[in-house]
């Protein structure tokens, strides 16, 4: 059983993550049901390619995105109502993506049912992951974090970066490292026209993304040509627009707000450079989808982008922060075509060669051998 507050059609790139893993187990034979909060009028609870899918009670305002209130109402709901879903459903084992608010319903399980339970750290329920953000919740929650994590049968984060955070957090604690992973079917490389710059960002408009740094490092490169376009959704659009007025390139720069996730591969195919300039993350899904689709990137140097972008062979890496390093890398990038079709073709190899859903599925399944004590495979 996976427990995630979101799941598509709701939330980002945890919950796309979360289905991809749903999907590759069902693929290999596993009986797969996930526990998601209630939205909208989505049914309280389906089966969709053979995975049951039971929406618990939960305050959930927005699609795209959820504040402390609403975790912690899916705690509640999953931690009541949702917990009779699992005794019912009765699972050998549960992945609990965020240590809050899906670990704590996982180790409830333990103590009345016995059942194991992973937790996957995703970024923002690792503390000192965005203190800008995070810092006086992470507060908060940390002893909770410290049981939940200390009570699970393993501890996985998405990338190595984010692992070394959390054990700074909890240095006794041992932590594997999954990668996340992209569908390669659906995402695929393009034959696309490499002669007019067309810049791409994917994610939540939020400050931790870094666009800001962004409009200002192409702020002063209005004398070649590009375009950039923003999709996503957040409480930063406006800044952002008012930003780009006042650097003089509103013009050039497209807001596509929220898209399905059907639509997004129109965007991916119109680019032909990815850009991810982002202060945090944990391991970006839309930075694997921009590589699986052929695009080369431009991202700041931080943990789970070191990960997947060697400089100069699927793109460029900038000093987080460093606008006049990110001006450079851009303009060195816009200005050469061909430069950017040779590390597009190296971005889709390297996803190709080690970053698909169907490799993380195989490593939790492995895992999962090693934990229950008998052979989950069919």
């Amino acid at each position: 059983m996976i427990i995630n507050s979101e799941y598509p059609p709701v939330g980002g790139g945890a919950a796309n993550a979360s289905a991809n893993l749903a999907r590759e187990l069902s693929h290999m034979g596993q009986d797969v049901a996930v526990l998601t909060c209630r939205y909208d009028d989505l049914p309280e609870e389906e089966s969709l390619d053979g995975i049951i899918i039971h929406r618990t009670w939960s305050v959930r305002r927005s699609k795209s995105r959820s504040g402390p209130f609403e975790q912690f109402s899916f705690l509640m709901g999953a931690a009541t109502e949702g917990l009779n879903f699992i005794r019912s459903w009765g699972p050998d084992l549960i992945l609990c993506f965020f240590g809050i608010p899906s670990g704590p319903v996982g180790l409830l399980a333990k103590i009345f049912f016995g059942t194991s339970y992973l937790v996957s750290l995703r970024g923002s329920d690792v503390p000192g992951f965005r203190p800008y953000d995070f810092s006086t919740y992470h507060t908060i929650i940390a002893p909770l974090l410290r049981v939940v994590w200390r009570r699970a049968d393993h501890v996985i984060a998405n990338s190595e970066g984010l692992k070394e955070l959390a054990n700074e957090f909890a240095p006794n604690i041992p932590i594997s490292v999954i990668p996340n992973g992209v569908d390669i079917e659906r995402f695929q490389s393009y034959e696309r026209d490499w002669s007019a710059p067309n810049l791409l960002f994917v994610g939540r408009i939020v400050y931790q993304k870094g666009l800001d740094l962004l409009l200002k490092a192409l702020g002063g490169l209005q004398h070649i040509p590009w375009k950039l376009t923003l999709v996503g959704d957040g409480p930063f659009i406006e800044d952002l627009k008012s930003q780009a007025k006042r650097e003089g390139i509103l013009d050039r720069v497209k807001f596509s707000g929220w898209v399905e996730k059907d639509q997004l591969v129109h965007y991916y195919q119109e680019a032909n450079i990815f850009v991810l300039p982002s202060r945090h993350e944990g391991m970006s899904n839309a930075l694997l989808e921009a590589m699986a689709m052929g695009l080369p990137i431009v991202a700041s140097d931080i943990a789970g982008n070191e990960e997947l972008i060697i400089q100069g062979d699927q793109g460029y890496l900038f000093s987080s922060n460093n606008i006049k390093e990110l001006r450079r890398v851009l303009k060195k990038i816009i200005i050469d075509e061909d430069l950017r079709s040779n590390l597009g073709t190296q971005s889709r190899n390297k996803i190709e060669n080690k970053y698909t859903w169907q490799n993380s599925a195989n490593s939790y399944l492995d895992l999962s051998y090693k934990i229950i004590g008998k052979k989950l495979f069919v």
